[in-house]
């Protein structure tokens, strides 16, 4: 099953960030790109505590694909002392449409939550969403073609190496939106204003260049139907971690599924840079 056949219920629209978290509470699985605009979305990865430090280096050398928003204490899963000002209320276990769990590298479970998998011992790293600047985008008038097409953005392994961290190595993971030529200045000029959920595009064009045979084939979420005429541009994408887990094989990893985020508190507009 792809992510644009699951059961989406109703439809979140503009609900405020902790709205949107109650429907997905509650059950709702669907992907999160266009609910809650104005409000920054994340990708979760949760890992044992040995490994926290290697995840924060991997993090830091590579920026683009693992701008980090916010880190837990070990264990913890909501913001009781608000010093996580991402999520004031809620609970990383529960809020997420749909969550994924790997074992040794290989995904064993694809829940509705995490309640049954999470440890005492897991640091959890939010990590920026590109589905934060699709907002931008739209008020600029800059189609997302995933979003008209009803399904997840499409997400592609590259033949690009990340640079390595203690445990952690893996391929660069990227999404991509196809853009009409005469907008793609546009795209990059509005999304290099939000270097904390991926910045500007790290390719523009031909996908063989990424290593990716076919863009009819994504490695996560769906693939998007492109125009004649448009060109497809490629963001680094938060997937990147569970590409990382998948090679480097860690005894557990929790990570939401691809296009299926943390909506957060944190509005757009503190993201921005001039």
């Amino acid at each position: 099953m792809t992510e644009s056949t699951e059961r989406t219920g109703r439809t979140p629209g503009r609900l405020s960030p902790a709205a949107a978290r109650a429907q997905f509470r509650a059950g709702l699985r669907r992907p999160t790109s266009g609910i809650s605009p104005g409000f920054a979305q994340v990708n979760l990865l949760a890992l044992p505590r040995d490994l926290a430090f290697d995840m924060l280096l991997f993090a830091q050398r590579n920026p683009k694909s693992c701008p980090v928003l916010g880190v837990f204490e070990a264990g913890q899963f909501h913001d009781a002392d608000a010093v996580n000002p991402l999520l004031a209320e809620g609970d990383l276990r529960t809020d997420i449409p749909a969550y994924r769990v790997y074992r040794d590298g290989e995904l064993v479970a694809e829940p509705e939550d995490a309640l049954e998998h999470w440890r005492e011992d897991l640091v959890a790293f939010l990590i920026g969403c590109s589905f934060t600047f699709e907002a931008p985008l739209l008020e600029a008038g800059i189609p997302i073609a995933h979003i008209e097409q009803g399904v997840n953005v499409p997400m592609y392994k590259t033949a690009r190496r990340c640079a390595p961290a203690g445990e952690l190595s893996g391929p660069l993971v990227v999404s991509m939106r196809p853009l009409p030529a005469g907008q793609i200045a546009d795209a990059v000029r509005i999304t290099s204003r939000y270097p904390g959920v991926h910045g500007a595009p790290v390719h523009i064009g031909s996908p063989a260049e990424l290593g990716i045979a076919d863009l009819g084939a994504p490695d996560f979420g769906d693939p998007v139907e492109i125009p004649t005429g448009w060109t497809p541009v490629f963001w680094a994408c938060g997937v990147t971690p569970q590409a990382a887990v998948m090679e480097s094989r860690p005894e557990l990893a929790i990570s939401h599924a691809p296009g299926h985020m943390l909506i957060t508190d944190l509005p757009n507009a503190t993201l921005q840079v001039p």
